[in-house]
């Protein structure tokens, strides 16, 4: 039986507890479980190589895994829990954690999965190392984790832009390159990376705005941080990079973005 730990998350503790009281405030608002359901796919291919609302979660326990969920927002682990209920799942635990510390013995999990969630825990270091210390030895670690050079990369660039992000703190997009994930994972026996694209489908750009304003935490907390002219301005700045990588043409919104697959062997 596979038990598999699915995570979705040097600066001084207290600024360390302010930055996670922030960034919990952010992920809790408007509905990232909106934006979560159109990321499956990633959940399933990175299962097949190797929680947030629960995508790896669910990936892991349809090939019949016994999986414990974490997150450090509830709301999301209860999105989670109620897609996992209406499949009928009773392999899966949801439980609130933090991902730079795991409430678990060392070498609990056969598997760790993080789809697009550890890799924003503000201390690198700390959150890669108990990813490592509760995986058993010989076991595996599966990332994904959007790229700097790509849209999702280009995002959070340019919300920062608008909306400076806390000091001090590494840039989450590192974890989508092989230095810092080498650095990061030094004790690994191997990894391996994939560089795989994901597909945004909305309507337009208009309407791809309209969802991420209402619905992701970044981009929902941006614009609350704004006054009306300043809103304005990262709409328009939005669209503008909507449309400049848009491959869909008349037939809607179809923006690729890449993010870096990684499976980490212990």
């Amino acid at each position: 039986m596979t038990t598999v730990m699915t995570c979705d998350t040097a600066i001084p503790a207290d600024r360390i507890r302010a930055i996670k009281a922030r960034q919990q405030a952010m992920w809790a608002s408007g509905d990232f479980a909106v934006i979560g359901a159109t990321l499956q796919i990633v959940g399933e291919l990175l299962k097949d190589v190797a929680a947030g609302s629960g995508n790896a979660t669910l990936a892991a326990a349809r090939r019949f895994a016994t999986v414990t969920s974490t997150d450090y927002v509830p709301a999301l682990l209860e999105r989670g829990r109620r897609r996992a209920d209406a499949e009928g799942f009773a392999n899966i635990t949801f439980e609130v954690a933090d991902a730079e510390a795991l409430p678990y013995p060392n070498a609990s999990f056969d598997v760790v999965l993080s789809t697009f969630g550890v890799m924003f825990a503000p201390d690198h270091r700390r959150a890669a190392a108990e990813l490592m210390r509760v995986c058993r030895p010989g076991g595996r670690i599966g990332l994904a984790s959007w790229t700097p050079a790509g849209f999702l990369g280009q995002l959070l660039r340019l919300v920062a832009r608008h909306v400076p992000p806390a000091p001090g703190v590494q840039s989450p997009l590192l974890w989508g390159t092989d230095d810092h994930l080498q650095e990061l994972f030094q004790g690994a026996t191997s990894i391996a990376h994939s560089t795989r694209m994901f597909a945004f489908r909305y309507k337009s750009a208009d309407h791809w705005v309209e969802v991420f304003r209402n619905f992701y935490g970044p981009t929902y907390t941006a614009f609350l941080a704004l006054d009306a002219g300043g809103q304005a301005a990262l709409e328009a700045d939005l669209k503008t990079l909507l449309r400049s990588q848009d491959l869909g043409g008349s037939g809607g919104l179809v923006v690729p973005g890449e993010y870096l697959e990684t499976v980490i062997t212990k």
